[in-house]
């Protein structure tokens, strides 16, 4: 029994979960998905929220660039650029049979400084947001200050008499542990059983203490939870709920806006953009997603990626159930080796709040996105970790469905012509070397095992987990 309902029933009321219990490659577009006036409201947020985060980063900049001089050029703003890849399009669009309709875009969140991943919005703007407040209260600051003085042994000192909590299984932990020790702050981060061995030691060289649990990713921000419940002087960072995480997000969709003008891409209605973003829990795809909402409105469709063994928020945002159920209520394993995706149980924040908002959630298997990972690397030189690919299956998901949803939306074959189709490439830049190997000769094992005919795909996941002495997984984040 599911929440009083026999998995027979489920089966028959909500058909799709036949199709995520065999961990097909499917897509739905979400028929609720309403004007964003209208559903904007849902989420309980503004667009003076997302204002007032990117103003804190524009005060935090000096520091930033004082404390991590690879940001100087950018002078302290952590942002990526975007880059059209067309021998990647043109290599898309004979794999999935397309026919050449818009433009392909890559969103670099993988070159982001400091920790090398999109969390490195989310995560590095609520320790900031953090720092402030408590300096702010302590009387130490005023927001006019110039506060590369933050750097300083003093306010290290200060942060030092405070602690932060996070559960992850690797990138969201990076990028709060990298910010937190760095200011001063004691940083814990609890980390579920799919959490990489590098990404472990790359946190306990900067001074973060980690803590293994043989558990999942919500397992993992309970134990974060606890700990902070106990202790006065520790703040839980929760990805699973964090507002402020969620506007930290958000802040990329005005950026972004700038970059598309830069690069004379017209968004309007007759120059739609769709979006393609992997999501774990759904905390950075869902505030980027609400971000670029208030920015483009009802000219920008935003499509969450999920692997097959870990579609998490299709799950529930389709039943509207969203965190009440889990993938394992359903048999579903959670195991994957798409890095940032391992999650069993959505945000039900994220889920409720956006659940007008996001045009529709597809699912990619990991062989297909270790095919990927190396067909990017062949084509355009760029190294992704499994996760980041997720969202370059998105346009021929688009151009090929079958439920109605171009039509509703009103997107002519002209309209799509003119379309931007971007893909959110969310992490890869800090992978090691031998890791990023494994990751392409993987990769390139199955691309040939396909070319060829054979049958082998699960090979070359077995290949890529004996090479690694374990089970593949990934991070939530």
């Amino acid at each position: 029994m599911i929440l009083n309902k026999t998995l027979a029933l489920w089966r028959q009321d909500f058909p799709l979960i036949n199709e995520l219990i065999a961990l097909k490659e499917t897509s739905w577009f979400n028929p609720n998905v309403a004007r964003a006036a209208a559903a904007l409201a849902d989420v309980g947020l503004t667009a003076a929220d997302v204002a007032n985060a990117s103003a804190r980063l524009g005060r935090f900049a000096p520091y930033i660039a004082r404390a991590f001089p690879e940001t100087q050029v950018s002078h302290g703003i952590i942002e990526s650029e975007i880059q059209a890849p067309p021998r990647l399009q043109a290599a898309l669009e004979q794999r999935y049979t397309i026919a050449r309709s818009g433009s392909l875009w890559i969103k670099k969140d993988f070159q982001l400084p400091i920790s090398g991943s999109i969390k490195a919005r989310g995560g590095i703007y609520e320790v900031l947001k953090h720092a402030e407040d408590l300096a702010l209260e302590e009387g130490l600051l005023k927001i006019t200050d110039d506060y590369a003085l933050l750097a300083s042994d003093d306010f290290r000192k200060f942060f030092n008499r405070y602690k932060i909590a996070v559960g992850s299984t690797g990138n969201l932990g990076l990028s709060i542990g990298m910010m937190g020790a760095r200011l001063g702050f004691q940083v814990t981060v609890h980390m579920s059983a799919e959490a990489r061995q590098w990404k472990k030691d790359q946190l306990r060289s900067h001074g973060v203490t980690v803590v293994e649990h043989d558990a999942d990713f919500s397992a993992a921000v309970a134990q974060a939870r606890r700990q902070a419940i106990s202790d006065p002087c520790c703040h839980v960072i929760d990805d699973e709920n964090s507002t402020c995480l969620f506007l930290g997000y958000a802040v990329a969709a005005e950026r972004l806006k700038r970059q598309l003008d830069f690069a004379a891409r017209t968004v309007d209605a007759e120059h739609p953009l769709f979006v393609y973003l992997p999501c774990g829990v759904g905390g950075s795809p869902g505030g980027v997603a609400f971000g670029l909402k208030l920015v483009f409105g009802d000219t920008v469709h935003c499509l969450f990626a999920e692997p097959t063994h870990s579609p998490c928020m299709l799950l529930g945002v389709y039943t509207g159930l969203h965190d009440a159920v889990s993938l394992q209520d359903f048999g579903i394993d959670n195991k994957t080796a798409a890095d940032g995706l391992a999650v069993g149980r959505p945000s039900g924040f994220v889920g409720k709040a956006m659940q007008r908002l996001v045009d529709g959630y597809y699912t990619v298997c990991d062989e297909e996105l270790f095919r990927l990972l190396a067909l990017m690397e062949e084509t355009e030189g760029m190294r992704l970790e499994p996760s980041a690919l997720a969202g370059v299956p998105g346009m021929a998901r688009v151009l090929t469905e079958q439920q109605g949803y171009r039509v509703r939306m009103r997107l002519t074959d002209s309209r799509l012509a003119h379309a931007t189709h971007l893909v959110w490439a969310t992490g890869g830049s800090m992978v090691p070397e031998p890791e990023m190997t494994g990751y392409l000769a993987t990769g390139k094992k199955l691309l040939q095992e396909e070319a060829a005919g054979a049958a082998g795909g699960q090979d070359g996941i077995d290949f890529f987990q004996t090479r690694h002495g374990q089970n593949s997984g990934g991070s939530a984040g």
